[in-house]
């Protein structure tokens, strides 16, 4: 079997796993995560958060981003594409409006957590980010620059979406480009796997607890993504079912460092 052809089976494979019926959030709340993991202390800042697609860096670290605003943190925000192809084959000009509309959802969002710098957009391809992984390392690796970046925190390189696996991948090396500490959010972990799945690296996993206040931020973030949260037409629905929404609501957020 050829690269090509091992590559593409690898993304029919991951697809099939995200398509499927997916954990019930049930089984994650049975876990008891933050009795058995470290609890991690968030970082003084600047933190720079990237995001693959707007709604990435809420649905994985949102309630962290609020409490970093609280205690005074600097948070500045990556987004490298804008999630154009979340709904299939549109043409052209709807895939701009789709962008345009994912933009503006991404701006009250983070409107919702709190005063934080207007996003960065990279304005990659959708889908494509494992192709254009030179690019998102440049991207990010400027904004580590100009902010001073103490943490940078990204999509997990194992979470099997590969646009976020590439956005973790390109965070890790502008990271280690300038010694600065990158932490992974998971995304889609949390349907394909199950609790201690040995494909997670659990020993590397620690848990922020959420306060109510940041809990309810991140959930009014998370509500304003509509694009994502109503069906897509032609009987299709929608991107983030409430089950899926349940795993990104929780008390608590988890990091792989």
């Amino acid at each position: 079997m050829s690269s090509l052809e091992t590559m593409g089976a690898a993304r029919r494979a991951a697809a099939a796993a995200i398509d499927a019926q997916g954990t019930d959030e049930a089984e994650w709340v049975a876990a008891q995560l933050p009795d058995h993991l470290p609890h991690l202390v968030l970082p003084e800042g600047p933190v720079v958060v990237v995001a693959a697609h707007p709604d990435d860096e809420v649905l994985g670290f949102g309630g962290a981003m609020a409490a970093l605003l609280d205690a005074g943190a600097a948070v500045h925000t990556v987004c490298l594409t804008d999630g154009e192809a979340s709904h299939g084959t549109l043409s052209a000009s709807g895939r701009e409006r789709l962008a345009a509309r994912r933009r503006g959802e991404l701006a009250a969002a983070l409107g919702e957590l709190g005063e934080l710098p207007a996003p960065v957009h990279a304005g990659l391809t959708d889908t494509g980010l494992d192709e254009q992984e030179s690019w998102a390392r440049a991207v990010i690796g400027e904004v580590l620059d100009a902010v001073g970046a103490a943490v940078c925190v990204a999509p997990w390189v194992g979470d099997l979406h590969s646009d976020h696996e590439a956005a973790g991948r390109g965070a890790r090396a502008a990271g280690r480009d300038r010694s600065t500490p990158v932490w992974f959010y998971p995304v889609w972990m949390w349907h394909w796997a199950r609790p201690y799945d040995p494909r997670v690296p659990w020993e590397r996993a620690s848990v922020l607890p959420l306060t109510e206040a940041a809990s309810d931020r991140k959930k009014a973030a998370l509500a304003r993504f509509t694009s994502q949260l109503e069906g897509r037409g032609s009987g299709v629905g929608p991107v983030l079912p409430a089950r899926e929404i349940a795993h990104h609501t929780r008390t608590f957020e988890t990091v792989i460092r």
